[in-house]
């Protein structure tokens, strides 16, 4: 079961990422916000394509849900951390940080 200490030390850890407030949220960012975790503790917010949205979505619900309007269309998806183990809330940061990353920075 991931947690919220789980998210904020596996996002720090990717490169170029910081933290800052965002609203009532954490948000972590390299050249944008990629994820943005819930004041709770709880939930956060990642940047997904669609097609990886759509994926996830259908192979975990109990674990991901689009956000809901405009922002779950563009591929923003709600992650419940308790339903994911650290591993796979590894995955799906990474796979977020990608999208945030510049092109021309080296992708690791």
């Amino acid at each position: 079961m991931a947690s919220a200490k789980d998210l904020r030390r596996i996002a720090l850890s990717l490169e170029g990422t910081t933290e800052a407030p965002h609203f009532d949220r954490a948000a972590f960012r390299v050249a944008r916000i990629y994820v943005t975790l819930a004041a709770d503790g709880r939930t956060a917010n990642l940047k997904l394509s669609p097609e990886e949205q759509e994926f996830k979505c259908l192979l975990a619900p109990e674990a991901f849900a689009p956000v809901p309007g405009g922002w779950g269309q563009q591929g923003w998806t709600t992650a419940t951390l308790s339903a994911l183990n650290t591993a796979e809330l590894g995955d799906v940061l990474e796979t977020a940080w990608r999208h945030a990353v510049p092109k021309t920075r080296a992708r690791r």
